[in-house]
Parts: C-alpha cells; sequence; structure tokens
C-alpha cells in the first residue's frame, strides 16, 4: 500500500493545465509640476526593461490623460516627454492581479527628472495569477467537440464528471453560473441540466477553486463560471456548425429476462448558429443550438441482501430521448465611451421522454417478484432577461456596474408507471408534478483601481419564490403515498454585502474580502401532508477570505488561502414529496435540512519557464452540518427511503499538481493529478418519513484521486490531435464506497478552407471502460450496484465562419 501511495505522489508531481497570457490597462494623468496644468499631447512610451526595446505607445488627451491597452505583465520603463519638458523615464513592474493599473498622477518639469520606481510583477495565467481560478477554451478540447458541457468539462484538470455530477477535488458542493450568473438552466444552489447544453454554444470555461467575497457565498467546492460565445469583430460575422454521432456502440450487459429492449446506437444531432454584428457604438449578438439526443440514461445492476437472508435481483434500465434548444441574444449599446448599457435575453426548451422498465427476481432469477415499467414526460422551460449598465469613470478600470436579471424556470413532469405483480391485475399509476420559478436578482459593483492593487465593493439582492403542485393518480393496489402528495412553497430572501481589497508591490500580494449574507428561508407545507409541516431557517453570517502571496522571483510564487463558505439546502433537497422513479428506493426530501458550513485552508505554489509550468497546491477542507443522502429501511418493510439529513462533520485533505510542457513543435501534453483524504465522522439521525426512526452510521475515511493525461499533436497539415486519458481512485460515499473508474478520448481536427472551416472527428470512453461500480451497507441490508450506462460516444462534426 505503501508503495501505491508513494508511486501516486509522484505521478502528481507531473501535472497542468493550459496556459493563457494576461492583459492589462494602464493609465495615468500627466501635469506640470508647479502650476498642474494638465500637458496634452504629450508621447508616452513603453519599453521593455531588459531589451529597452518599444512595445507600446500612445499620446495624452486635452485633459493630460493617458491609456495604454493590452500590455503583458512583466518588467517595463515608462517614457513621457513634450516640448519644453524633460523626459521622464520610470520603472514599470506590471502585475498580475488586476487588469487595470492606475498610476495616477506624474508631473513633467523643466528642471527636474523624477524617476519613482514602480514594481507591478506579471506572469503567464497557469491556473490564473491569484491561483485561485483555471480558464480553458472549448476550441482546444477536441476530444469532446460537439458534445454537452457536462461532457466537455470530463477532459478538464481538476474536474470529474460522475453520476451527470460535476465534482472539484472530489467534492460536488459545485456552482455552476453562466456568464458569471445563477441561473436556472442550470439552477440555483445545484447542478442542472449541464448534460443538455451544446458545447458548441460556449466560448471557454472558468474552474474556480477558491472564490473571493465577489461571488456568492454558495457552493464550498468551488465555482463553474460557463461563459457564452460572443463576437467582438467589426461588422456582421458568424459561425454555423453541425454534428452528428452514436452511441451505446454495443451491448455491455444483457437485459435480466422479459423486458424491453435497451437503447443501442443512439443518435445525436446537433446543429448550432452564431451571429454577431458590431458598428459604431452598438453591438448585436445571437446564439442559437438545438441537441437531440437518444441515450442509454441508465443500465443499472443491483443485488440486495437483508440480514433475514432474502436475496434480490434488480435492473434499472431507462431509454432516454432529449430535445434542448437555447436562443440566447441580446445587444450591447455605447452611448458614450463613458456608459454602456446591455440588454439580453435567453429561452431554453427542454423536452425529456424516459421508458424504463425495472425487473426484481429471485437470487437465481427463478422467480420475478415484481416488474415496475414507467414512461415520464418532462418538460423544461427557461426564460432569463438581464438589462445592466456600466459607468466607466476617467480613469481606466475604474467604473460602476449596475444589474438586473430575471428568470422563470418551469418543470412540468408526468410520469405514468405500471405494478406489475403475480397473480395480481396490472396496476395503472401516476402522478403529475408542475413548480414555477421565479428569482430577481439586483447588484451594484464598484471597482478603483489602485496604485498597487484594487478595491471592489458591492450589494446584491435575491429574491425567489417556487410554488410545487404534486397530484397522485392511483391505481388498484397502489403503491403511491396518496397523502404525502398536495401544494408546497420554497420562498428566499438573500441580500448580501461585499468588499474586496487587493495590494501588490514587486515582492507580495494580498487580498482580503468579507461577503456578509442575511438568508431567510421558508418552506410551506400544506397541512394535510402525513409526515412534514412548516420548515425553513435565517441567518446573519459573514464569509471572509484572506489570500497572502510571496513572489520569490519573476517565474516563482507561493500562496496561502483561506475562505469560509456555506451550502444552503436547494428547494429539491428539501421537496416533501416521495419520488417514484425507482420502484423500492423511494427518494425523499426535508424541510428541516440546514445549511453546511465549510472553512478551506490551501497553500500553492507555481513555477513557470519557457515552454511548460508547474503547479501545486495542499488544501484542507473541513465541514460542519454535512448534508448528505441518507437509505435506511423501517420495520419489516423491504422498501429502501433515501433521505436528505445534515450528517454532522465531515473533512477533505489533499494535494493537487498541474504540470504542462511544450516538448516541441508537434507535441505537448499536460497532466493533472489530485489526491485526496475523505473523511465523514460517525452521525446519528432521525429520518420522519415514512414514521420516525433513527439512523447511525460510523466513521468512513478513504484515500482516492483522479489522474488525468492530455496529449496533444499538431501536424504540418493543418492536423491537430488529441488523446486523453482518465482514472478515478475509489472513493467513499454515503454508506458505501465507488469502484476505480478508467477512460481513453481521443479526437481529430482538422482545418480547411483557408482556416474558416473546420472538420473533427472524436470518440469518448473508447475503450468502453466507464462503469459505476458502487457497494452500499445498510444498518439491516447491503447491495452492490454495477451501472453500464452509455459512455462510448463517437461523433462527427463541421463548422464554419463567415
Amino acid at each position: 500500500m505503501l508503495k501505491k501511495v508513494i508511486l501516486f505522489v509522484v505521478a502528481l508531481s507531473f501535472s497542468t493545465t493550459l496556459f493563457s497570457q494576461n492583459k492589462v490597462t494602464i493609465s495615468g494623468n500627466v501635469l506640470e509640476n508647479n502650476s498642474e496644468n494638465a500637458i496634452a499631447y504629450a508621447n508616452v512610451v513603453l519599453k521593455s526593461k531588459l531589451e529597452n526595446a518599444f512595445v507600446a505607445g500612445t499620446a495624452t488627451n486635452e485633459n493630460g490623460l493617458f491609456t495604454i491597452s493590452n500590455v503583458t505583465s512583466g518588467n517595463y520603463f515608462l517614457e513621457i516627454s513634450s516640448i519644453g519638458f524633460l523626459t521622464h523615464k520610470e520603472a514599470i513592474y506590471i502585475g498580475t492581479l488586476s487588469n487595470f493599473i492606475n498610476l495616477k498622477t506624474i508631473q513633467l518639469t523643466a528642471d527636474v527628472t523624477s524617476l519613482n520606481e514602480i514594481v507591478i510583477d506579471t506572469k503567464q495565467q497557469e491556473v490564473s495569477a491569484k491561483m485561485d481560478k483555471k480558464t480553458y477554451s472549448l476550441k482546444d478540447n477536441i476530444n469532446q467537440s460537439g458534445g454537452s458541457v457536462l461532457q466537455a468539462m470530463q477532459n478538464l484538470p481538476s474536474v470529474s464528471v460522475l453520476d451527470g455530477k460535476v465534482k472539484l477535488r472530489g467534492n460536488d458542493k459545485v456552482i455552476v453560473l453562466i456568464d458569471g450568473k445563477q441561473t436556472a438552466l442550470t439552477g440555483f444552489g445545484n447542478q442542472a441540466g449541464l448534460d443538455n447544453i451544446p458545447s458548441s454554444a460556449i466560448d471557454r470555461i472558468e474552474v474556480i477553486n477558491n472564490p473571493s467575497s465577489k461571488y456568492d457565498a454558495n457552493g464550498n467546492g468551488g465555482i463553474i463560471n460557463i461563459i457564452y460565445k460572443k463576437n467582438k469583430v467589426q461588422g456582421f460575422n458568424g459561425k454555423i456548425g453541425f454534428t452528428g454521432g452514436l452511441g451505446a456502440l454495443w451491448e455491455r450487459k444483457e437485459n435480466l429476462p422479459n423486458i424491453r429492449q435497451q437503447y443501442s446506437a443512439t443518435p445525436k444531432i446537433n446543429p448550432s448558429l452564431s451571429l454577431n454584428y458590431r458598428k459604431n457604438n452598438v453591438n448585436i449578438f445571437f446564439q442559437g443550438d438545438y441537441l437531440y439526443t437518444e441515450t442509454l440514461n441508465k443500465n443499472e445492476f443491483v443485488t440486495r441482501t437483508y440480514d433475514d437472508g432474502t436475496v434480490i435481483k434488480q435492473q434499472s434500465k431507462r431509454n432516454r430521448d432529449t430535445h434542448f434548444s437555447t436562443l440566447k441574444s441580446g445587444i450591447d449599446w455605447n452611448i458614450d465611451d463613458k456608459n454602456t448599457f446591455t440588454f439580453s435575453g435567453l429561452y431554453g426548451t427542454e423536452v425529456i421522454i424516459d421508458n424504463g422498465d425495472q425487473p426484481f427476481f429471485n437470487e437465481d432469477l427463478s422467480e420475478r417478484f415484481r416488474l415496475w415499467q414507467f414512461l415520464e414526460d418532462e418538460v423544461k422551460i427557461t426564460a432569463m432577461a438581464t438589462a445592466s449598465y456600466l459607468h466607466k469613470f476617467k480613469e481606466a478600470g475604474h467604473h460602476l456596474t449596475l444589474g438586473f436579471n430575471y428568470t422563470f424556470h418551469r418543470e412540468d413532469e408526468k410520469y405514468f408507471f405500471d405494478n406489475i405483480l403475480p397473480n395480481q391485475p396490472v396496476s395503472k399509476n401516476s402522478f403529475k408534478l408542475l413548480s414555477d420559478e421565479q428569482v430577481y436578482d439586483f447588484n451594484i459593483d464598484y471597482v478603483k483601481p489602485l496604485k498597487y492593487g484594487k478595491m471592489e465593493t458591492g450589494i446584491k439582492v435575491r429574491k425567489r419564490n417556487i410554488p410545487i403542485n404534486m397530484q397522485f393518480f392511483p391505481g388498484t393496489n397502489t403503491p403511491l403515498d396518496i397523502e404525502a402528495g398536495g401544494e408546497a412553497e420554497y420562498k428566499e430572501l438573500i441580500p448580501a454585502v461585499y468588499g474586496n481589497y487587493i495590494f501588490e508591490n514587486e515582492k507580495y500580494e494580498a487580498e482580503i474580502g468579507v461577503r456578509v449574507e442575511y438568508v431567510d428561508l421558508n418552506y410551506y407545507v400544506n397541512p394535510d401532508h402525513n409526515t412534514y409541516k412548516n420548515g425553513g431557517y435565517d441567518y446573519f453570517e459573514p464569509f471572509p477570505n484572506v489570500r497572502f502571496a510571496k513572489k520569490i522571483d519573476e517565474n516563482n510564487k507561493i500562496s496561502i488561502f483561506y475562505n469560509r463558505r456555506v451550502d444552503r439546502p436547494n428547494e429539491v433537497d428539501i421537496r416533501i414529496f416521495p419520488k417514484y422513479d425507482d420502484a423500492e428506493i423511494i427518494k425523499v426530501g426535508n424541510p428541516n435540512l440546514r445549511p453546511q458550513f465549510t472553512n478551506l485552508l490551501e497553500l500553492g505554489y507555481k513555477t513557470s519557464w519557457t515552454s511548460g509550468s508547474l503547479y501545486a497546491a495542499m488544501y484542507h477542507r473541513f465541514a460542519d452540518g454535512t448534508i448528505t443522502r441518507i437509505s435506511s429501511t423501517v420495520g419489516n418493510d423491504s422498501l429502501i427511503y433515501a433521505i436528505f439529513q445534515n450528517a454532522g462533520k465531515s473533512y477533505n485533505s489533499g494535494i493537487e499538481m498541474v504540470y504542462a510542457q511544450e516538448v516541441s513543435d508537434t507535441y505537448s501534453f499536460n497532466f493533472n493529478g489530485n489526491m485526496y483524504q475523505n473523511t465523514i465522522n460517525a452521525f446519528s439521525v432521525v429520518n420522519l418519513y415514512p414514521s420516525e426512526n433513527i439512523f447511525s452510521a460510523g466513521k468512513q475515511k478513504i484515500t482516492s484521486g483522479t489522474l488525468k493525461l492530455n496529449n496533444t499533436f499538431h501536424f504540418s497539415n493543418k492536423l491537430d490531435a488529441q488523446v486523453t486519458a482518465s482514472y478515478l481512485a475509489p472513493d467513499i460515499i454515503p454508506q458505501g464506497k465507488r469502484a476505480a473508474m478508467f477512460s481513453l478520448d481521443v479526437g481529430l481536427k482538422k482545418s480547411i478552407q483557408k482556416g474558416k472551416g473546420e472538420l473533427f472527428f472524436n470518440a469518448t470512453d473508447l475503450l468502453n471502460t466507464m462503469v459505476i461500480k458502487k457497494t452500499i451497507e445498510g444498518e439491516t441490508f447491503n447491495y452492490t450496484s454495477n451501472n453500464y450506462y452509455e459512455t462510448q460516444v463517437i461523433r462527427l462534426g463541421y463548422t464554419y465562419k463567415f
């Protein structure tokens, strides 16, 4: 075991990410030394410090103000000259923490030359300059082109995807943003719809491990920010594309006897269109995407063994058809060089049809106890409207933003199932769930660049209402708990204020901020509900963040982070209605659920050289009130009830390293590794549904991790190739363990039509090895599960830019 751990740690020392250069805008004001009058049309020149070579230049305007944009980080000389004045020269050290540097007032005189040494350090944006964020362009992700956003995330360093959920460093408490905002498209406080958003609509993805106070406090695992495409080129331009594919290329495990066929050779179709028109002070943009897929969404084989010796073998098979459409459009209106309005809207529809079978047999499959066959018809509609106003002050990077966002999300679910038992008439049952979510967000954000950093502050108010109605329609001998239906309403009000200060000089960086958040959440329950009553909570809490960094030299930096965050239960976590998508594992929410508060400490180090870089971090996260789903039985009932509870304290500690190397013009690779230890302390909770019972569990601990090797090949005939291998080590889950997993993805991309066209081909999980294997230990039972859901997909696509 020790040898395995040592080998794993050695492998982690060769991990990586993708790089991009930080671009900085420098501004200042040139005045006469004695009179302090503005000096108009003075020459401003930026030169490299080592070669003394020209980098950029400009002239001051009538008010003596100047701006130089798109400056990369490093050491420079700034020279300012004007007829009648001596040339002013000073050393400039451009940093990485702010995209805007305000040098404020620079004075010229006829007889004195001032030499103030200003040091503003910068480096390549590996894991961001502050080591809090990684940014990935999806155009470089050849293996997952033409798939969904969720599939595109599978190849990103530090990210793993399991059971439709995204994990960062083994933690699934991740908040997903779109263009920096929470929306119903991806869920408020949870992850939703990621597998149905086409990656063709997305420009890049940001992975934020250490969010500052300007972000919502929710999400202790971190933040993933999905940035939609928007072109900034003058005139009319756009991009059109089409992708087709097939999944479930062969049957990995045959069905149990006498049920309907599982999906195979499932089609994938994704046309997309992006348009942009920019002229003078107006920019109009449009993005439209349609995604149709057939998917073997679930194919799980379970063996349940009870303490009395009863053994049940079952299969849960779900064939899914999905139609997903999104339209996103808007306008940027630059009234003048100081004021900009942006209006945008997004409309999305998602239609999901599931046909499923759940047979239940004895141990040798000689007797079928039950057959559960279902049809689920679900329609989701999302509409979002956004308005924002940006005012720029005279100094570059000094601005005020006002924003308003309205989101409407409807979930309309109809579920029909036949409960087929031996020697009994077929019981036909159904239920209908309808919820209409409305969210109002208002924010004010203010940023002021300083000579040695910047200051950020703002306020945000969110009002969120979700009325829900569950209606049951029982048949003969129904298994439905019809007294657990009815109406409920989720109401949430969250005002918050934040402040953040960043300081930077040649040797040190510091960032300190705090977000103060008040939450008032109420959950109103139908008074006739047979178990639950009204629930909710309120709190007034600070969420600080601190970062301190020491610059060893231009290529080496060490940083320490601390932040406090929270995971608020989402509406689906406290939803009181039993869910019957599994005949004998009933999922129920809990209106008495409380927030989970988490503290994170991290120590990070990065170094870079001409052809590569290395990033390493050690982190420790400890949570109180851990939210998890508990599976238990009640009395002699064989049904398993899975209910959300606060399970006490848990810990997640690990090391992460990222290594990238450009070996030659033809070949480069990046290798990412993360090893962590998950611990869940012993706990005991009281479940109220379907009747009061106590559940206790002992302490769980496991060492786990992930490894990813990404190889990129650039051939001379504009042909690129990518090969990615991913390994997920065994891990603990509530009441059990998950086995190791491995996948191999490959992709090819060919530039044609003088760079305007592009052909690509890729295959995900080429070896068809991704099977989720789990073992669960209950107080009166245990079960093993192997889920052979669809993971192998091949795609062929074409895009054209005009």
